[in-house]
């Protein structure tokens, strides 16, 4: 189910509504539109150039590689939602950000599936070692690059980024 099909009554004025996108009410002339969720992500990497993964504890994708990163949160940027993400999950701070790209995806949850639109960076991780598995993180990895094996990442966007990595300088 995507967003547009929750929506059966305006949430306006209470009226029947069809699904669409937009979501257009007769009675009280509202159009709503939906829009994708942001979300950001970061290849953290320390000074041997390894690259830190998590391995997700929850779905969607459970027992999957991922980077550190999630939903950005009404007023933040998504370089400051990164950051606060990154010490939810790892406990760690990110030196400066490399711009990576953007992909798309699909995130199913709780019977909905979410259009995402992934921001996703690189950056040196500051103090590495300290690095723990908190919020969402059964475990970490730290890996290179090239030994990073697309198939077990958890989202069509960290495999792309991954393969932007891959192809371009290794220097942050």
């Amino acid at each position: 189910m995507t967003p547009p099909e929750l929506f059966r009554f305006c949430p306006r004025c209470g009226a029947a509504v069809a699904p669409s996108s937009p979501l257009t009410c007769g009675a009280c002339g509202l159009r709503y539109y939906f829009n994708p969720t942001v979300a950001a992500a970061a290849y953290l990497f320390d000074a041997a150039g390894r690259a830190l993964l998590i391995r997700r504890a929850k779905d969607p994708a459970a027992g999957k590689l991922a980077v550190p990163g999630g939903f950005i949160d009404y007023g933040e940027t998504a370089e400051q939602g990164l950051r606060r993400e990154v010490r939810e999950e790892v406990g760690l701070e990110a030196g400066p950000l490399r711009y990576l790209g953007s992909w798309t995806n699909q995130y199913p949850y709780a019977g909905v599936t979410d259009p995402v639109v992934d921001l996703i960076f690189a950056a040196t991780a500051l103090r590495p070692e300290s690095a723990l598995p908190l919020d969402a993180v059964a475990g970490l990895e730290w890996r290179a690059p090239r030994d990073i094996d697309p198939d077990e990442l958890a989202f069509p966007s960290l495999k792309s980024a991954l393969a932007v990595l891959l192809s371009g300088p290794t220097n942050l």
